[in-house]
């Protein structure tokens, strides 16, 4: 149905500003929302944020600002941009998309935030 796929992230320096991309493929004119969760080791998967197709925009609280997220659903990409980042943002980063009420999960990208 469709497909997502990460790029960015890696091993970044504290305070560093990567930027994390997504593209989806397949049906990508029925999703409505997509956006990004990270799941730390030992931790659950938690919301980054997300945006919808109208343009609606949600983030986690604990991100007090430093991310912000845009999107094309024309081309079905979304972007994260990622600023001041800490040790503590490290995880698995995951493209999420929802379609037809499915979830939808990319295999993620490992960011690293090295202090």
């Amino acid at each position: 149905q469709v497909q997502l796929v990460e790029s960015g992230g890696g091993l970044v320096q504290a305070g560093g500003s990567p930027r994390l991309s997504c593209t989806a493929s397949g049906k990508i004119f029925g999703i409505n929302w997509m956006g990004w969760y990270r799941q730390a080791p030992g931790n659950e998967r938690d919301l980054v944020a997300m945006i919808s197709r109208n343009g609606n925009t949600r983030y986690a609280d604990s991100m007090n600002g430093r991310f912000t997220i845009s999107g094309d659903y024309d081309k079905g990409t979304v972007s994260l941009q990622m600023n001041t980042l800490k040790p503590e943002d490290t995880a698995l980063y995951y493209c999420h998309a929802v379609y037809l009420k499915r979830d939808y999960w990319g295999q993620g990208t490992q960011v690293t935030v090295s202090s």
